[in-house]
């Protein structure tokens, strides 16, 4: 059953990343929700032995509850209206359970190390410039972001730091999306942002939820 709602839920991905490039909203609005929903299925369908263990156990509970407040997350970003903040508020409830669910796995000190070499160095780069163009908007929204942005490497961290080779690129690819929606929001507007903001966001969650079946 887990094989059969990850095929449903890369279908319903890649619809959802043709709907987001070609602006096509019923469809958008229609995919987007869906593809997590069969995500969240699939974790649910997760029948490997070390997710049936007690740290396995609390860590697939963690995980679709991350899965879960993604999907308000994405609900609240879709909606017509200024929802920017609730869906932030969303994702960092989310990033939460993720680094709950990473932590259930074990982490290393190594790796610990590793991911916050990567976060200083990935942060350095694109960082400063969105919270700038966040403060800029709004004092509170400069606040906000930088509290999403201490915590989505929080659980960049926590990915490098269980040295699971799904987890890792998973978390990263997540990092990337948000920070494609920073940039594109606050800085610059970029090319292809809808397709780059929704191709590394659904792979990363995918990658998360791999990192919980093999």
């Amino acid at each position: 059953m887990f094989i059969s709602f990850l095929v449903i839920t890369l279908v319903f991905a890649v619809v959802n990343w043709w709907a987001a490039q070609t602006g096509n909203k019923p469809w958008e609005y229609a995919f987007k929700p869906l593809t997590m929903v069969a995500l969240i299925a699939a974790t649910l369908a997760i029948t490997d032995p070390a997710s049936s263990s007690a740290h396995g156990s609390g860590a697939r509970i963690a995980m679709v509850i991350g899965l879960a407040l993604s999907l308000l997350g994405d609900i609240a970003l879709m909606l017509p209206g200024r929802y920017f903040i609730q869906g932030l508020a969303a994702f960092l409830l989310a990033h939460i359970a993720y680094i709950v669910a990473l932590a259930l796995f074990g982490l290393s000190w190594p790796g610990v190390a590793l991911g916050v070499v990567f976060v200083v160095v990935a942060a350095g780069m694109i960082a400063p410039r969105i919270v700038r163009g966040a403060r800029s908007e709004d004092p509170r929204m400069g606040a906000a972001v930088t509290v999403y942005l201490s915590v989505i490497s929080l659980m960049v961290i926590a990915a490098f730091g269980t040295g699971s080779v799904w987890a890792i690129p998973g978390a990263v690819l997540f990092y990337a999306s948000d920070g494609c929606i920073g940039w594109d929001k606050f800085v610059k507007e970029l090319p292809y942002r809808h397709l780059l903001v929704m191709v590394t966001y659904h792979l990363g969650q995918i990658g998360l939820v791999l990192s919980l079946a093999l």
